[in-house]
């Protein structure tokens, strides 16, 4: 999971939850400090798996520095944004069409979208829905498809306990598993933020979503038909085991797409080295605007 240095929305943000027609959605809503006749364009922000808005939280002062509003969003059951605990309502398509709906809310026209890792596949589907509502594609530690072995067993580990165990009892196995050096940092005090995201994400959710990780399909391919009408950015750390850095590599030519490395980082850039990472996505929205 990503550890966001902070829940506290940073100045200049504003928390609230997003009324759409598919039912409301906490979000982190930041612009830039000129107001509205500064902005440059809105973004999208879509996090991933057991993450939350908060994974962008150190991103969105930069951002909004650079001129974007960026409006970072809880999925549906996930932190504090409610929904159902059926787990068919979280199937990828249900997500994408979430998706859809928040950027015709946010009232900005195209949106620049982003999502990292499972919010990469989440905003990767709903383009293949509907590209009109969005300006740019950025996926993040986000491949194309399924994860690594290795992790794909973690999640049906992760399942499996979800599925007899209620989440205080995952919470305490999941930490019991920590290195050392893990929970000697967590004593500094972002543990207790980490434990109520975790106790507010609906299982039901958590169960979907981690076998979606598992068994999602190529669909590189069908992305890349798209062609030249949406610009694509595959962003990552050098080392990703999630999805490993060659495989993302790859993915980036096939789909004729920018390619960043951002130095330092591993499968979460936007906690890592958020800064770098908010300097090349700002370069990449900047670029995505231009006439083509």
């Amino acid at each position: 999971m990503s550890r966001p240095p902070t829940f506290v929305p940073p100045p200049g943000t504003h928390p609230y939850r997003l009324r759409t027609a598919r039912g409301d959605f906490a979000v982190l809503d930041t612009a830039p400090p000129g107001g509205a006749g500064s902005t440059r364009g809105t973004a999208l922000l879509v996090p991933g798996y057991t993450g939350s808005k908060e994974d962008f939280i150190a991103m969105l002062p930069p951002l909004a520095e650079a001129g974007w509003r960026v409006v970072a969003v809880d999925g549906r059951g996930q932190y504090e944004s409610e929904g159902p605990d059926d787990e068919s309502a979280y199937a990828l398509a249900e997500l994408a069409r979430d998706l859809l709906a928040q950027a015709e809310a946010l009232g900005a026209g195209p949106v620049h979208l982003l999502g990292h890792s499972l919010g990469g596949l989440v905003a990767r589907s709903a383009v293949l829905l509907d590209p009109a509502p969005f300006r740019s594609l950025t996926l993040m530690s986000s491949g194309p498809a399924q994860v690594a072995p290795d992790q794909r067993d973690k999640v049906k580990l992760l399942g499996d306990a979800l599925a007899v165990m209620d989440m205080e009892q995952v919470w305490q196995a999941m930490r019991a598993l920590d290195p050392p050096e893990e929970a000697e940092e967590a004593a500094g005090g972002d543990r207790e933020d980490l434990r109520r995201r975790w106790l507010r994400n609906n299982p039901a959710q958590l169960r979907a979503t981690g076998r979606q990780l598992t068994v999602e399909p190529d669909r590189v391919e069908e992305l890349a038909a798209l062609g030249g009408r949406l610009p694509l950015h595959v962003l990552s750390g050098v080392r990703d085991e999630v999805w490993p850095v060659p495989l993302l590599d790859d993915m980036a030519e096939r789909l004729g797409a920018r390619r960043t490395l951002i130095a330092g980082a591993e499968h979460s850039p936007n906690t890592d080295r958020p800064v770098e990472t908010s300097a090349a996505v700002a370069d990449f929205w900047a670029a995505a605007d231009l006439p083509r």
